[in-house]
Parts: C-alpha cells; structure tokens; sequence
C-alpha cells in the first residue's frame, strides 16, 4: 500500500509542471537563480565594499531561517527512518554500517589534513601576530568553545538531552539525534496497527515542515547575494598574504578529498564522483551562497530519495552525517591545528599528531552544519589537547588569524561535508540492498528529472514514492511504509 492516502487523481494533480515545462528553460531551475546572486554579489562586493559588508544580514536571516526548522526536520526523519522499519534489529544494522563508513572516512580525512600540513607547511615563517579585531573574534570562539575535556563532559554537555525542548530550542543536533532515536524505539516497540499510525502521524508533520522549507528556499539567491557580497567586500581586494598559503591548501586537500578518495568510494560502488556532483549541483551553489551545509538538509534528503536510496536509509544516513561525517570539518581540524602550531615557530612529533587526530575524532562530532561551528570546534579540540603546545595564549594568537579567512574555508568545509554525506548514502543504500540503481543511474545521466521530483517533494514527502511508480521504477525492498488511511 502506498504513503499516500489520496486517489490517482489528485496524485495527477500534484505536478505542477510537465515533462515539456521543464525542458522550457533554465530560469524555472533554483541554481540558476542562486548563479545570478552569487554573480551580483560578487559584483557588488567589488563596486561598492562599504555597502556590500552590510549584505551580510540576508545570508545570517537566510541561515537562521532554516535552523530553525533544521531540528524539527531532523527529529521526524529520523524517527520515520528507523520506527518504519519496524525491526530495531534492522535498524541497528543500518546504523552501524552507516557508523562504520563514518569512522573511517572522519580517520581519513584527519589523516589528509595531517600529511598536508607536513608537507605544505602553510604557517612556517608566518609572524604569529593579530590584528585587535581577529584578538577579539578569537575570545568569541574560545568563550563559545568552552573548558570541558575528554569523553564523560562530551556526553554529559554535547549528546545527552537535559530536557525534552531544550534541543530544539537550542538548535543542538546531536541531542535531536539522540531523542528522535530514543523516541524511534519506543515506536518501534508499539504493536504493528498502532506503529504505522504513529508513524502515518509524524510522515504528516513531515508533509507541513518540508512546505515551509519550501517557502524559505525561495528565498536562497538573496541569501546567496547577500553572503557573496560580503565575503567579496571584505577578504576579494585584500592580499591574503601568508594566509593564502593555508587557503589554497585547505582548499586543494579538501579537493583530493572528494576527488580521489571519495572518487574512489563510488567507483567502488558503481557510480561516478562527477556525475554525482553534478546531480547536487543546486545544493552546492546554495552552499556557496551561505556557507553553510545546513540549508540544503531538506533538498538533500529529498534528492537522496528521489535518486533511488530508500527512505528509511536517507532518512538515518544523512541526519547522522551531518554530526558524525563531517569530511571537510576534519581535514579543517588537523590542518588548522598544525598551522597555529606552525605559526609559532614550533614542531610536533607524529606520535602526538597522531594523538592529536585521535582527539579530534571525538571532538569533530558535533560541528554540524552552521557557519563559523568548525572555528568553534578547532578552538575546543586545541584546548582539549592543551599541553605544552596549545596554550591559552597561543590558542588566543592562532584563532585570531585564522578568523580572517574562516568564511572562506567554511564554504569548502561545507561542499566537502555536503558531497561527502550524499556519498555515504548511496554506498551505504547499496550495501543495504535499498538502492534503486536503475533510477540512480538515469538521475547520474540526467538531473533534470531528478530535480522536478525533488521540488514536488519538498511540497509533498509521498510525491518521490509516487514518481517511481508511475515510471515503474522498482523501488528497493523494504523502502515503503504502510499508512492506513483510516
């Protein structure tokens, strides 16, 4: 039985759009939007700095628009993910798989940062010097990263819920996570009839939140304008000086990252990095927009679906990833860390920056999705390993130049984090058995088609299952729920 609960006609009735429209044009398509805002904005940032600096309030509305419903979101899809399948067994073998590819891309990428501080060097022969404005962003961070180290303060302050609304209030993923899996359990334990009618209940909420995501996403080439303009006004004229050593590393690591090693990954499981870019290529203009991850959650999870992962595996795989698979965040940690330490003139034996990456895979989980959260993360994960290395006062020096330049490396922390959690659900969909791979490879071939599904969706949830229908696409076993209309 479908989701759905309404009559062939009213699910004719809910295209918009023919297969004829979308072949209309591209300015019905949100990239090319986004394009002509990033565009403006750099070219405003240019003409007219002062002003430009000022845009900055549109992409941070933007942003605190979507975290706003990002918890709620992240709450109901989980909870359908897992309550759905109705075998916790079931369930913990997904998760543990997902986990699985987590630990070992988050020690790889560490792992990258490491080798390419060693062999760049990005902050030898740099003045460890700051400017008062970087001095006092960095206390900011510090401030916000606060004291608490090791494994007992990361669970007692970061995953354990201390309310019921306390997480979502406070926007706190991980502790979101952790009660919509608390909550998926105990669903899961309900007798059959009354787990699908819960389960009916949150597919209906999720129905009202992805319509309200859908009226906000309208609003991301303004937000895009906005964000471009700023980052142009006040970093695109300026020489980055020594800076632009870590930039272009960061940058390049970031790019063998998702090239060659998650490039392998999908070769391995059958489908091509490039392609796969190009599928998410909406996703990613909004990201480099906004410089954040977390405004593309919903379109993310919605895409996922439409080509061909299953929605319980969509639905656990990429709310986990953005606190657990954080790619570019992690090549960010271990290359920034190196740099300050570099920075002040000082060297690290490859045992303790070993020591060091094995600290950081804790403290990277956690560093989901907002602009500026790596910063925050970097500061917390120097003053954990403390020691005779990363002292208060070098800690305070080495965030305050790296301040300067963070936006710009928070965008390809998010590209990176993005593309490498759309990766990891088609790997792991495919190690499930809850891939569609005909429809996968036809969307690698073809966006088009993917996309218009993937905006029905963001209206209507149920709308991709009834795609795939109506195309006779063969959905993967155990990818459906069962809703009783009554």
């Amino acid at each position: 039985m479908s989701t759905s609960t309404r009559g062939d006609g009213e699910a004719g009735a809910a295209e918009p759009r023919t297969a004829a429209d979308e072949r209309g044009g591209v300015t019905r398509q949100l990239w090319f939007w986004v394009l002509i805002a990033i565009a403006l904005g750099i070219l405003f940032g240019f003409v007219a700095p002062d002003t430009a600096t000022k845009a900055k309030w549109l992409a941070d509305a933007f942003i605190q628009l979507i975290k706003t419903i990002t918890g709620p979101v992240i709450f109901v899809t989980v909870i359908i993910g897992i309550a759905s399948l109705g075998d916790m067994a079931k369930a913990g073998g997904l998760a543990a798989r997902a986990l699985g590819y987590f630990l070992t891309a988050t020690i790889v990428a560490l792992t990258l940062g490491l080798l390419a501080a060693n062999l760049v060097k990005p902050g030898a022969g740099l003045d460890a010097t700051a400017s008062e404005d970087g001095k006092a962003a960095a206390e900011e961070s510090i401030k916000e990263a606060g004291g608490g180290e090791g494994l007992v303060p990361f669970i007692t302050d970061n995953l354990l819920p201390d309310s019921l609304a306390g997480p979502f209030v406070e926007n706190e993923i991980l502790r979101v996570l952790v009660l919509a899996i608390l909550t998926a359990a105990a669903i899961s334990a309900l007798p059959q009839v009354k787990r699908e009618r819960v389960v009916g209940g949150f597919q209906t909420a999720s129905q009202i939140l992805f319509r309200i995501i859908t009226l906000i996403m309208w609003l991301a080439p303004l937000a895009a304008f906005g964000g471009m303009a700023y980052t142009v006004s006040e970093f695109g004229g300026q020489s980055l000086g020594n800076l632009a050593k870590l930039l272009i590393t960061f940058w390049a690591t970031c790019a063998i990252f998702v090239f060659l090693i998650l490039g392998l990954v999908a070769r391995l499981s059958g489908f091509n990095i490039f392609r796969f870019i190009r599928m998410l290529k909406d996703e990613l203009l909004i990201i480099v927009g906004t410089s954040s991850s977390e405004t593309v959650l919903p379109r993310l999870l919605r895409k996922l679906e439409a080509a061909g992962a299953s929605r319980q595996v969509v639905g656990v795989v990429i709310p986990t990833g953005y606190s657990f698979n954080l790619d570019g965040t992690c090549i960010y940690l271990t290359l920034g860390a190196l740099f300050i330490l570099q920075a002040a003139g000082q060297d690290m034996a490859i045992g303790e920056q070993i020591a060091l990456a094995g600290l950081m895979v804790l403290t990277s989980k956690g560093a989901a999705g907002i602009t500026g959260a790596g910063l925050v993360t970097l500061t917390a994960s120097l003053q954990a390993f403390g020691g005779e290395f990363f002292s208060a006062e070098a800690i305070a020096v080495g965030i305050a130049l790296v301040v300067g330049i963070d936006r710009i490396m928070s965008e390809g922390r998010a590209l990176t984090n993005c593309i490498g959690n759309g990766v990891a659900t088609m790997v792991v969909a495919k190690w499930q058995g809850e891939r569609d791979d005909e429809r996968f490879q036809a969307a690698l071939r073809d966006p088009r088609e993917v996309e218009r599904i993937t905006n029905l969706g963001l209206g209507d949830p149920d709308a991709v299952e009834r795609e795939a229908e109506r195309h006779g696409a063969s959905r993967p076993s155990g990818s459906r729920v069962a809703v009783p209309a009554g």
